[in-house]
């Protein structure tokens, strides 16, 4: 008998974590739009049950219906893109284990996406960001390491909360960080960050829980690992207190840090290697930043370029 389009999900899913070595979050991405994709073949657009399709009746129409849907439910593109490429993926790993015969989705055209240009903070902002958290208390100082440490290095926020302690070197200056696809790479942190990290760790200590062991940098007020929702929630709080009431998260310092340093004149190829970037393109939307700003200052100081 042959196996269920539930059962081949559920193979292709442990094929992301066992073989492919995933991050559970983009795991569970491909997880949720999958059961999506499954609930609109078994229930169809209007919700009325039906059975289930052999694999070979999944074609290029029925995956455009599937966007089409995704569209009425008002669904933005990049996430009508990115379940696109859920399913893409999944289907090519049918095809490879000779489950059906072609890839329909290789038909269906990736929406076009608006370019939208990465926020980041200026230098004052950042600066007043990173300093915002009262030193006095031990969640203080593990505020003010964290903030310090993003922008620092520009993690990603799973990158930060998934640092141990003996993943950091103060002597050197150099953190290992585990990025997308579980890969490694060393990362240099400045003398802000160092202190910030040696003034945190003792306090770190009364964090800790009797009989609870954790090797976590980064601990929660109950003495667990801090989450990448925790850290939002600290880096929204703070920049809400500062003067302009800013809008940030994790993300927004990964951009500031990536087009500070190029501001600064670092090339492109070193942020990519620092940001753990798989492709050059995509390190390159900071120029689009930097362009921006330079076409700004232009306007706004050079006499002929002032409209009358």
């Amino acid at each position: 008998m042959s196996a269920t389009l539930v059962e081949w999900i559920e193979r292709f899913l442990r094929h992301l974590e066992f073989e492919r070595n995933v991050s559970p979050h983009t795991t569970r991405n491909y997880a949720s739009d999958l059961e999506q994709f499954h609930r609109f073949l078994t229930f169809g657009p209007d919700g009325e049950a039906r059975p289930e399709p052999e694999l070979e009746q999944i074609d290029s129409l029925t995956i455009r219906e599937f966007l089409a849907s995704l569209y009425q439910r008002q669904n933005k593109k990049s996430s009508v893109a990115r379940k696109l490429a859920a399913v893409r993926s999944f289907l090519k790993f049918l095809w490879a284990r000779g489950a059906i015969r072609s890839n329909p989705a290789k038909l269906v055209a990736t929406p076009r996406q608006e370019r939208r240009l990465p926020e980041y903070l200026s230098q004052e902002n950042a600066v007043e960001l990173v300093e915002a958290p009262q030193a006095g208390t031990p969640l203080g100082k593990r505020d003010r390491a964290i903030l310090e440490l993003l922008y620092a290095t520009g993690l990603r926020v799973s990158e930060l909360v998934g640092l141990d302690v003996g993943d950091v070197d103060l002597g050197e200056g150099l953190l290992r960080a585990l990025g997308k696809g579980r890969k490694e790479r060393i990362v240099p942190f400045g003398g802000k960050a160092r202190h910030a990290l040696e003034e945190y760790l003792p306090a770190r200590d009364g964090l800790l829980r009797p009989r609870m062991a954790s090797e976590a940098l980064f601990l929660n007020a109950r003495g667990g690992r801090l989450t990448a929702r925790s850290v939002g929630s600290i880096v929204a709080r703070y920049a809400t207190t500062l003067a302009e009431r800013l809008k940030a998260h994790p993300h927004t310092l990964r951009h500031t840090f990536a087009t500070h340093m190029l501001d600064a004149g670092a090339d492109l190829r070193s942020i990519q290697e620092l940001l753990g970037h798989e492709s050059l393109s995509t390190t390159q939307k900071y120029t689009h930043v930097t362009t921006e700003q330079l076409v700004r200052t232009y306007n706004a100081t050079h006499p002929r370029a002032k409209k009358k």
